[in-house]
């Protein structure tokens, strides 16, 4: 089968996983993804950039054979077993390559797939080795998403090798992005699920690749980038300090209670033209309740009481927030409960004890007793007109 040819001696020969519907045993994938793996052939020396996921590994090394190379140097962008997987058993086909990666990435390497040591080249940050007729620059960008992650900058070619970096979770014959809409979202579900905890950190890193004449954009999964500015712009929104008029609401509700709550507040909030996301959290799709907290400007948890206890799907929602760390402005709760008022306050202050990593401002939660009646609907109104107030002075309304 001939291999994908990016540029001249450069190939794409990653492998998708269509049939992968859980990542990390924890982020749903509605397409699948991909592994991606690069061949560049120098004339003086060959690389492979980033190997694939274990059980991939014999698709890598099918298209390895059928390339007809011999590998002199392994590139590790990130250690993460959906890249590093295979490495070993590239090392024992090709004996004499060397993997090429920064000091941290060799410490993982060894910690996570017993590489060993010895057959590793630790590479310096903004370091060059030659090809022969190209040349790779290696740039460290720690915590995109790992503190070992770096980027490969092929400069003959103008070819970043990305890394997880401007990835998405997509399963594609298509070997550059043809739909930007289809992309922008599985790129922006990536985002959310695994890079928005270090959004801080990744903005800094935008600023070291900002000025790299990079024409191509090659991440580790997903579509490769003919546009790079696309993708850039994306991300430059998105670890931005900008929210948007948005508020998200993910609820869950033992007997309506708690929905009919929902839905009279969301009403409120959509005629001052807020645009409300509501996610009922015995269905929801978690990616998307992360994709639509990149932009929010607030958050509030819908709960049912448990006995004394918010609903453990609320809780569970919770504890995502606080690890995705979104950068919301505001944050309440609202609810119902049945017998136990005394114990509501305990309630409130298990769910602000999930949350600690969020700094927004806490809005007074509000919860009633069974069905809402008028004088809950009258408190929801405050809630809601305070939500407004604050929406004003953030975007000027």
């Amino acid at each position: 089968m001939p291999l994908k040819k990016i540029r001249p001696n450069v190939y794409d020969i990653s492998s998708n996983d269509w049939n992968r519907k859980v990542f990390d045993q924890l982020i749903p994938l509605p397409n699948g993804t991909s592994y991606n793996s690069y061949i560049v052939k120098g004339s003086e020396k060959t690389a492979l950039i980033d190997s694939v996921y274990l059980p991939m590994q014999n698709e890598l090394l099918q298209k390895l054979d059928d390339a007809g190379y011999q590998v002199d140097y392994i590139v590790s962008n990130h250690a993460e077993q959906d890249h590093s997987g295979s490495i070993n058993e590239i090392l024992k086909k090709y004996p004499n390559a060397k993997v090429l990666t920064n000091p941290k990435c060799k410490e993982f390497l060894y910690e996570l797939n017993l590489t060993s040591p010895d057959k590793i080249i630790e590479v310096k940050d903004r370091e060059i080795i030659s090809l022969g007729d190209k040349t790779l620059e290696f740039i460290f960008t720690p915590w995109v998403h790992w503190p070992d992650t770096m980027v490969t900058y092929l400069k003959e070619d103008k070819i970043l090798f990305t890394g997880d970096f401007f990835g998405s979770h997509l399963a594609t014959d298509n070997m550059f992005v043809k739909d930007e809409k289809e992309t922008y979202c599985a790129a922006k579900r990536y985002y959310a699920e695994i890079m928005m905890p270090f959004r801080v950190q990744i903005r800094k890193n935008l600023a070291k690749i900002e000025n790299l004449d990079a024409e191509i954009y090659a991440p580790s999964h997903g579509s490769k980038y003919q546009n790079p500015k696309f993708i850039f712009d994306a991300y430059s929104d998105w670890t931005s300090d900008n929210v948007k008029n948005e508020v998200v609401i993910p609820y869950i509700s033992m007997y309506d209670s708690t929905t009919k709550m929902v839905e009279y507040l969301t009403k409120k909030l959509e005629d001052k033209e807020i645009t409300v996301k509501s996610f009922d959290l015995s269905t929801a799709d978690t990616g998307e309740l992360a994709m639509a907290l990149v932009d929010a400007a607030t958050l509030i948890l819908g709960t049912s009481m448990v006995v004394s206890s918010a609903h453990p799907k609320a809780i569970y929602a919770a504890s995502l927030v606080n690890i995705i760390k979104p950068k919301i402005k505001y944050i309440s709760a609202i609810g119902s409960y049945g017998w136990a008022a005394p114990l509501v306050p305990k309630m409130v202050e298990q769910i602000k004890s999930l949350i600690p990593s969020i700094k927004a401002e806490f809005i007074e939660p509000y919860f009633a007793k069974g069905h809402p009646k008028e004088c809950d609907f009258i408190s929801l109104d405050k809630m809601a007109n305070e939500i407004i107030e604050k929406h004003k002075n953030l975007f000027y309304l």
